[in-house]
C-alpha cells in the first residue's frame, strides 16, 4: 500500500538549493519603511513589492486600520452572508464601483478566490472557457472548478483566438474569454481592444484579470480596461486589494445580476469568513487617496520607465511593457540564482522566476517599481545590477563567452 506522505519525504528540490547557498525564498522581513527593508540585519532596496503606490505606509491607511479596530475590533468571525457583514464593506463595494465605471462589485476574501469562485460558480459543464496560456494560476483553478470545456489559445495572440472561436462555433454551452489585463510576470499587457471585438463577434463574456492593473494603468489608476479607453466594455474585472491597496482580499466588478447570483450560490463567498474590519478600511482609505492623488500612478509609471530605460542601455534583455513591472531576463535557472544571490547580497530585493512560470532559458528577475521609490535608491540599485551584471556576463563584453559557461553548466546538471 503506497503512502499518502511518499511524495513529501521524497521532495528536495529546496533542500539542494540551500545546500549551494542560492536559496531565494521565505526570506523574513525585520523592518520596513516601504522603499527600503531589512532582512537578516541588512537593509536593502526593494524591487521585489507590488506595493505599487507605496500605501501600506501611507498615514491616512495607517489610521483608517487603527480605527476600524477601535470600532469593530479585529474581526467579522462569519462569512457576509450570515454576521460578517459591515458597512464598511457595503462602503467600498460601492465607492469602488464607481471608481471602476462598473454597476457593482463584490468582495472577496482574497484575490486568489474573486477568480478561482467567480470562474468555478459561472460557467458550467456545458460551456466552453478559452484561455490564454499564461493566465494566472487563480483563474486555472476556476477552469478546474468549473468543469467546463478548456481551449487554451498561444499568449496574446489574437489571431489563434480567433481561430479556435471559430472551430469551436458550433459546440452548443455559453462562452467565457479569460486574460490578466497585465500579465503579472512579464509586465505585458492583453491587446483588449481585439478582445472585446471578437468576445462580441462570438457571442462571450470576457472577463479580465486587472491584479497588476489597478494602480498603475488607466486614468486615475483605473486599470487596463481603461487604459484602452474600454470602461463599460468589458463584462467581468476581478482584482485583489494586496497590491495596490496596501492589503489582502479581491473583487469582481460587473453587473448586479451576476453578483447577486454569486453571493447566493458561490461556494467560496458563502463559506468563508469575511474580509476583517481594519483590512477594510484599509482598503477603502487607499482607493480614496488614490482618487485623490492620481499623481502617484504617474510616479510609478515614471519609476518604471526609468529602470526600464537604464538597465536597457546597459544592456539588459527588459520585456516591453508599460506597467510598474520591470522584467530583466537572466537566462538559465542556475544562472538566474547565482545572480539573484549577488544583487541580494549587494543589497537589492527582487523576486527570481523560474519554470515552468517562465521558458527554461529565460528564466527573469522581476522588478516592481512603487511610487515611493527615490529615484538615489533606483540608481544605487541600477550600479548593483551593473556590477552584477559584468560579474556574471550578463551584459558586457565577455556575454558569449559566459552564455556558452552557463548554458554548458545548465546542460551537465540536467544530465
Amino acid at each position: 500500500m503506497a503512502d499518502l506522505f511518499a511524495r513529501a519525504f521524497a521532495y528536495n528540490r529546496h533542500q539542494q538549493v540551500k545546500d549551494i547557498g542560492l536559496y531565494p525564498f521565505f526570506r523574513p522581513l525585520t523592518d520596513s519603511e516601504g522603499s527600503r527593508v531589512v532582512i537578516e540585519g541588512k537593509p536593502r532596496i526593494m524591487l521585489g513589492s507590488n506595493n505599487y503606490l507605496g500605501l501600506s505606509h501611507h498615514p491616512a491607511v495607517v489610521e483608517a486600520a487603527k480605527a476600524a479596530i477601535d470600532r469593530f475590533g479585529t474581526g467579522c468571525t462569519g462569512s457576509r452572508m450570515l454576521n460578517g457583514t459591515l458597512e464598511l464593506h457595503e462602503q467600498l463595494e460601492a465607492e469602488l464601483a464607481d471608481f471602476l465605471g462598473m454597476e457593482s462589485v463584490l468582495l472577496w476574501s482574497t484575490g486568489f478566490m474573486s477568480n478561482s469562485g467567480t470562474v468555478g460558480t459561472l460557467v458550467g459543464r456545458h460551456d466552453l472557457i478559452f484561455a490564454d496560456k499564461e493566465d494566472h494560476a487563480s483563474l486555472i483553478d476556476g477552469f478546474l472548478l468549473s468543469n467546463a470545456r478548456l481551449v487554451r489559445f498561444k499568449h496574446n495572440d489574437m489571431d489563434d483566438l480567433a481561430r479556435l472561436l471559430d472551430a469551436h462555433a458550433r459546440e452548443p454551452g455559453a462562452r467565457l474569454i479569460a486574460v490578466d489585463g497585465v500579465y503579472s510576470m512579464t509586465g505585458e499587457l492583453a491587446p483588449l481592444p481585439r478582445l472585446v471585438a471578437l468576445a462580441r463577434q462570438h457571442g462571450a463574456r470576457l472577463l479580465v484579470d486587472e491584479a497588476h492593473g489597478t494602480g498603475t494603468l488607466g486614468p486615475g489608476g483605473r486599470g487596463s480596461v481603461a487604459h484602452f479607453g474600454l470602461t463599460g466594455e468589458v463584462d467581468l474585472l476581478t482584482g485583489t486589494f494586496s497590491k495596490t491597496f496596501a492589503s489582502v482580499g479581491g473583487f469582481l466588478a460587473g453587473p448586479r445580476a451576476v453578483k447577486d447570483y454569486l453571493m447566493h450560490t458561490c461556494r467560496q463567498f458563502m463559506y468563508t469568513a469575511s474580509m476583517p474590519p481594519p483590512v477594510v478600511a484599509t482598503v477603502l482609505a487607499a482607493l480614496r487617496v488614490l482618487r485623490a492623488h492620481p499623481e502617484l500612478v504617474e510616479q510609478t509609471r515614471a519609476n518604471a520607465a526609468f529602470l526600464r530605460a537604464e538597465l536597457t542601455r546597459m544592456g539588459f534583455d527588459c520585456l516591453a511593457g508599460e506597467a510598474a513591472v520591470v522584467p530583466v531576463v537572466i537566462g538559465t535557472a542556475e544562472r538566474l540564482l547565482c545572480f539573484n544571490q549577488r544583487i541580494y547580497e549587494e543589497g537589492v530585493f527582487a523576486n527570481p522566476v523560474l519554470p515552468p512560470a517562465v521558458p527554461k532559458n529565460a528564466c527573469l528577475v522581476r522588478t516592481s517599481t512603487m511610487a515611493t521609490n527615490r529615484r538615489e535608491d533606483l540608481q544605487e540599485a541600477l550600479d548593483i545590477f551593473e556590477k552584477v551584471g559584468l560579474e556574471l556576463g550578463v551584459i558586457g563584453p565577455d556575454k558569449a563567452r559566459w552564455d556558452a559557461h552557463w548554458a554548458a553548466i545548465s546542460t551537465a546538471l540536467a544530465v
